[in-house]
């Protein structure tokens, strides 16, 4: 009972699996027997009824067996491949009706064509030019000058010294037993020695439109560091381009007869990027391991190395992003949806997953029972976004992507790398942002000296403002930072319409900066407090730091503020300097004395040993 309500479970825990998963399961068969990589897989309708088959350059379970495979529904059909396939691809020939593609498998140095599953052409490569040291050494051999030992010897010191290789014969030669050496030459000596490379990689391009049912070119890598690019129609040669090391994988852009650009990741663990009519690279990336496979996603290069690491280029060789993987790298292909626009890629990993990026945002991952050895993604059959792989034990996988699943960001599991980047929601540019910034750059100079020139007259005009606040003390400002002033404007008892006050609480003593121009009142009285009588007051003495007697007050300072001021003060007042008055006289305890400033009228506070706690002066000012 425990063991059914524990499969029950499993199988419900299964069922919503796959109902939240954005795939569904269309085929897993451990027992197909294919074995491949990525570049040896190609979707096309290859008898023009609208249904899509698989094409597999088979390699066989152990190498020995090469086999071209056709799968359409589940039926598979094969074929016996001369050599061990380096590339398959789909391509069209010609333009007129009806447009059946070709199968091309490159195997060795040829390439075979296949028109309706039937052998159609065989391309070999140009042979490569023989060294002449070892021509001249198998001319002795067939001569019988020189015997098989000899012969051994002097093309492993050729094979040391010389920069030409070796052609396959003496390499084959070099590499039997020594009683099987005679029978060798006796077999090969009649022989014309060839030097022949053989292809690493292959690709195709369009060759002069970019529609899906357009006529492509095959580009071929060689072994000799060469790329070919082939006509479709004669198969003859129409561009060669070196490189500083063979090729491995191939990625191209554009039209032949228009432009294109094409990049080629070598063994020396570069990417090169070559343009139309260039014979050699004009952009180089340096990686830092080697690549295991090359993907172009729009306009960026995505680079996976044996780091367990991708990586995004520019086709000028800048460097945009890195996402560390969780295990290696197994194969890499590109993901796209024309339904919605969608360009990924795909990473099978060692870890039994496949990851979808897109940038380095991480979009989905797929789980799989093995490890996935190539992946291939398009139409198959009648459906448009069939996701196809074969794993390490020669198995096979087919999901078909649900119409209704939309990818995103962070669809997949929690990423443990925590790697993911943030994308702004950038808006889109507007025609007044583009027209400010081209007028920005056709007038950048003389913008900023405008804004120099603004930013130069406004600092003038406030430094001559504080001067001019400073020299006719327009604002409360203290002439030097050791004696501050405060002025507060306040109002006090019953006054002439035009009379005004102004409080000053200053330390002891305070020099103030005084224009005579602004003492424009017939008097001035200094109130301060607390109120005493006149009799307290009386004449300080000259060495007191209050006397103004000796000061000049009409210089423009103010030496004491424990003075009033006062003209007509009344009679039987209690506090001195009250009222107004005739300027030029001073009342204080029958004392009486003219200054020498007609609008000041000065009288001395009490000695040093009586003075008032607290100080508050009140400066009464008419104008």
């Amino acid at each position: 009972m425990a063991a059914t309500s524990s499969l029950q479970a499993d199988g419900d825990k299964g069922k919503s699996s796959e109902a939240s998963s954005k795939w569904l399961n269309a085929v897993s068969d451990p027992m197909t027997n294919i074995h491949t990589f990525p570049a040896c897989m190609a979707l096309a309708d290859l008898h023009g009824d609208g249904e899509y088959e698989l094409v597999v350059g088979d390699l066989g379970p152990d190498g020995r067996q090469p086999r071209l495979k056709v799968l359409k529904g589940t039926v598979l059909r094969e074929s016996p491949l001369p050599a061990l396939p380096a590339a398959a691809v789909t391509f069209l020939m010609e333009s007129h009706e009806p447009q059946t593609p070709a199968v091309a498998i490159a195997s060795g140095p040829c390439v075979y064509m296949y028109k309706n599953l039937k052998p159609y052409f065989k391309f070999s490569l140009p042979p490569l030019p023989v060294n002449p040291l070892e021509q001249d050494v198998w001319n002795q051999a067939k001569e019988d000058q020189i015997d098989p030992l000899t012969l051994k010897e002097m093309l492993e010191g050729i094979r040391e010294k010389a920069e030409v290789p070796l052609s396959v014969q003496s390499l084959r030669f070099l590499q039997v037993e020594l009683s099987e050496m005679e029978a060798f030459v006796n077999q090969h000596k009649s022989k014309s020695i060839r030097r022949q490379t053989v292809i690493t990689t292959m690709t195709t391009l369009k060759k002069n439109l970019a529609d899906e049912d357009a006529v492509s070119c095959l580009v071929l890598g060689t072994e000799s560091k060469e790329l070919l690019v082939l006509d479709p129609k004669a198969f003859t040669i129409l561009a060669k381009m070196s490189l500083p090391s063979v090729p491995v994988f191939l990625e191209v852009s554009g039209q032949f007869e228009v432009e294109f650009r094409l990049a080629a990741a070598c063994r020396n663990g570069s990417v090169y990027m070559l343009r139309r009519d260039s014979k050699r690279p004009k952009y180089c990336i340096e990686l830092s391991a080697q690549p295991v496979g090359l993907v172009l996603v729009h306009k960026v290069l995505v680079v996976g190395s044996n780091q367990d690491s991708l990586h995004g280029f520019t086709h000028k060789g800048k460097k945009l992003w890195t996402v560390q993987m969780p295990a290696a790298i197994l194969a890499m292909n590109l993901l796209e949806q024309h339904s919605r626009g969608l360009q990924a890629v795909m990473a099978g990993l060692a870890n039994r997953e496949v990851r979808i990026y897109q940038d380095k945002a991480l979009l989905n991952i797929i789980h799989t029972p093995e490890a996935v050895t190539s992946l291939c993604f398009g139409r198959f059959g009648r459906e448009d976004n069939t996701l196809i792989m074969t794993t390490q034990g020669g198995g096979l996988i087919m999901k078909i992507l649900k119409r209704t699943a939309v990818f995103g960001e962070g669809g997949g599991e929690a990423d443990p790398l925590l790697s993911q980047p943030v994308k702004l929601n950038v808006p889109r540019k507007t025609r007044i942002y583009v027209d400010q910034t081209l007028r920005e750059r056709e007038a950048g100079t003389a913008m900023h000296r405008t804004f120099q020139a603004d930013l130069y007259l406004l600092r003038l005009r406030a430094a001559r403002a504080y001067v001019q606040a400073l020299e006719s003390s327009l604002s409360p400002v203290s002439v030097t930072a050791q004696e501050p002033l405060k002025l507060h404007a306040v109002t006090q008892g019953p006054r002439p319409p035009r009379g005004r006050s102004r409080l000053l609480s200053p330390a002891l003593p305070l020099p103030l900066s005084w224009p005579q121009s602004r003492a424009r009142s017939p008097a001035a009285s200094f109130h301060m407090g607390p109120q005493t009588s006149l009799q307290k007051w009386g004449p300080a003495p000259r060495s007191s730091p209050w006397d103004v007697s000796s000061q000049e007050p009409g210089g423009g300072l103010l030496r004491s503020l424990f003075t009033s001021v006062t003209a007509g003060s009344p009679r039987g007042s209690d506090c001195p300097g009250q009222g107004w008055g005739r300027p030029g006289t001073t009342q204080a305890q029958g004392g009486r004395g003219a200054l020498r400033h007609p609008d000041l009228k000065v009288l001395r506070p009490p000695t040093s040993s009586q003075r008032l706690p607290e100080v508050c002066g009140l400066i009464h000012l008419g104008f």
